[in-house]
């Protein structure tokens, strides 16, 4: 199989790689790696070598100079990009911050102003992919993940599916906080989960192994609780008044209060210490040596992992995160079992961004949702999930209601759109801040 990667000079784009060595069914053979920043490009092209250099059957790479010839006989695309690089986030959390509200990548009116200037890049290359490629699956890593998957499938349909890290994650730390059998991880047929939501901003409401139900017995445990992230961010009895383990950007929902005043009292947001990071990383490495330039991603991968989500941790009690969730690679994980399954047809169930159908009766049957899917060669089928509580389905209305509204602005030019979509956020708590926070972004 031949993969594509728009955004390859993305910094992420090694743990794609590293993942595409180790899997020994070796479905890949060719990645192509296409970029707008020659540079970055560069830069990670010389990881990519590094990673290959002791492998006895690396995968080859190949760079496209224009994005219609990065796209040509790709039987799988993973779009990768970020719109404005990290400069254009720290505009995103920094003009929200000033009129006294969040701002963050996907969360809040930083969300909004990141879908804004995103989407209708993400749609041109829906478009593209479906002229170029149209037997491909475009495996969609782009934040804000769920509004611009909902974007590209106007274009492309079922055949984009949207992918995050953080509900396997929560699954998986779950699951090892309950002292569940670790061999169960990897096997759908003995771990079983409801989860549901949007992106960022969903729940894992069971949680069972060989049929045994788990999710009771760990929220009744604060010291389980406050053995993994989760547990630690919302605290015990938070999460038994919920009944459920919700990812954790609902940090910012159910404690935007003490979040918020993490944020003001810190000297950087977390878009400005990844603009100075990265941008230092790829400065130093495309200067020195290229050998050189896998040690020093390593250690600035570490570092980043290290310092995610730091003001919800400062919020929560100032906690370090646990080794086991350094290691990086949640995406790539997910890709590639994904891939896997929508070729081998054996299938499997992962947690997908996908068209709704009915599996939420109360959402229109195309709007992205993120929840279980039976994931076959024909595709990423949501499964049937229990009814919603009124205050989650209430909150998923809500911000499906600005996402549709983002989608709707940034694909028409409706300036009404977008300022229903920022005033009607959640977090924002002023129709007039929200014309103020959309006019400082225009003059950006």
């Amino acid at each position: 199989m031949r993969l594509t990667i728009l955004g390859g000079g993305g910094f992420r784009v090694p743990l794609v790689y590293r993942a595409l060595l180790d899997d020994p069914a070796r479905s890949v053979s060719e990645v192509t790696l296409y970029d707008t920043d020659p540079l970055r490009l560069k830069v990670i092209t010389d990881v990519l070598a590094r990673l290959a250099q002791d492998h006895p059957a690396p995968v080859a790479v190949r760079l496209a100079d224009d994005l219609d010839t990065a796209l040509t006989g790709a039987d799988f695309v993973f779009s990768a990009i970020r719109v404005g690089g990290t400069a254009g986030r720290v505009r995103d959390e920094r003009i929200p911050l000033s009129e006294g509200v969040l701002g963050q990548e996907t969360v809040g009116a930083g969300g909004v102003l990141y879908g804004l200037r995103t989407i209708p890049v993400a749609r041109h290359l829906a478009e593209r992919v479906a002229a170029r490629a149209p037997g491909a699956w475009v495996i969609n890593f782009t934040n804000p993940a769920g509004m611009v998957t909902e974007a590209m499938s106007q274009v492309l349909g079922e055949r984009v599916i949207g992918i995050c890290d953080s509900p396997v994650g929560l699954v998986r730390r779950a699951a090892r906080a309950a002292g569940a059998d670790p061999a169960a991880f990897a096997d759908p047929r003995r771990l079983r989960y409801d989860y549901v939501g949007l992106n960022h901003l969903g729940w894992l409401r069971s949680l069972a192994v060989d049929g045994t139900e788990l999710l009771p017995g760990l929220l009744a445990d604060d010291a389980a609780l406050a053995s993994f992230e989760e547990g630690r961010l919302f605290g015990g009895e938070w999460l038994r008044t919920l009944g459920a383990l919700p990812n954790e950007y609902l940090h910012y929902y159910y404690f935007r209060r003490e979040t918020l005043d993490a944020l003001r009292d810190t000297a950087r947001t977390r878009g400005e210490f990844l603009d100075r990071q990265q941008g230092g990383f790829f400065e130093r490495a495309a200067a020195g040596d290229p050998d050189a330039a896998h040690a020093l991603w390593e250690r600035i991968r570490l570092e980043r992992e290290e310092t995610y989500l730091a003001h919800s941790r400062e919020a929560s009690g100032r906690w370090q995160r646990d080794s086991e969730d350094l290691e990086g690679g949640g995406y790539d994980r997910v890709a590639l079992a994904l891939m896997r399954a929508l070729t081998d047809g054996r299938g499997t169930r992962l947690i997908l961004n996908v068209r709704n159908g009915t599996t939420v009766p109360q959402l229109a049957p195309d709007a992205i949702v993120e929840t279980v899917c039976e994931v076959t060669a024909e595709g990423a089928r949501p499964l049937p999930c229990a009814p919603l509580r009124e205050d989650q389905l209430g909150l998923m209305l809500q911000i499906k209601a600005v996402e549709r509204a983002t989608v709707a602005a940034a694909t028409g030019q409706d300036h009404a759109a977008a300022l229903r979509a920022l005033a009607l956020h959640p977090l924002v708590d002023s129709p007039a801040v929200a014309a103020r926070i959309l006019a400082r972004a225009a003059a950006a």
